[in-house]
């Protein structure tokens, strides 16, 4: 899948469901799925014939895939790590994702967004351990500690996304300083911690064919 570069609104609109990709907007009545909630263009009130059951498998996929902002190419890396862990792999695929150093950046309340948490991290704003990381695709690890770098802490950013994140909650598998601006991974989530819609076993279906 090429990077998309038009209103990702339409991505919601498209699957039906809220994915959280516009930040605090989703959670007012300017969201697209508040306001229209059928697929976009001008067939979108259509409906259209049943799916085939591959059809439902590769959109469960391209949602997965559009929640947390990654391309096709890395999307197969996960699930082949996935293969080779202990455990269910569809779980071990989502638990992957939510490793990632941008969503952590999210779940923790330092990002409205999982773009803006990318984009930030690409930007040095972030340290692992206390070293900057510049790299959103990396996979923390369970005790490791995510900080906003001191000189970042009094951008406007920083204030907006903390708040959001007071009216929104913190998942309870992180844990949160906000005086030192941390955030440590306290335990790897369990998939009933994980709340968005999906159903991972589609995926796993879809890649097994």
């Amino acid at each position: 899948m090429a990077k998309y570069t038009e209103a990702v609104c339409r991505l919601c609109r498209r699957d039906g469901i809220k994915l959280f990709l516009k930040g605090e907007r989703c959670f007012t009545d300017k969201c697209a799925i508040e306001r229209r909630a059928y697929a976009p263009g001008q067939h979108g009130q259509r409906g259209g014939r049943k799916p085939t059951e591959y059809a439902v498998q590769l959109r469960e996929k391209q949602k997965v895939k559009r929640i947390y902002g990654i391309m096709e190419r890395q999307f197969r890396r996960y699930f082949s790590m996935a293969e080779r862990m202990h455990g269910i792999t569809g779980e071990n695929l989502l638990q992957l994702l939510e490793r990632r150093l941008d969503n952590m950046v999210y779940r923790m309340g330092f990002a409205t967004s999982r773009a803006e948490a990318r984009h930030m991290v690409r930007l040095g704003h972030f340290l692992v351990n206390n070293k900057r990381n510049t790299i959103p695709s990396y996979i923390v690890k369970q005790g490791d500690v995510v900080s906003i770098k001191e000189k970042s802490r009094a951008s406007v950013w920083v204030k907006n996304a903390l708040e959001s994140a007071d009216r929104h909650g913190i998942p309870e598998w992180v844990q949160i300083n906000k005086e030192k601006f941390t955030g440590t991974v306290a335990a790897y989530p369990a998939r009933d911690q994980i709340t968005m819609p999906i159903n991972e076993q589609m995926i796993v279906e879809l890649y097994s064919k």
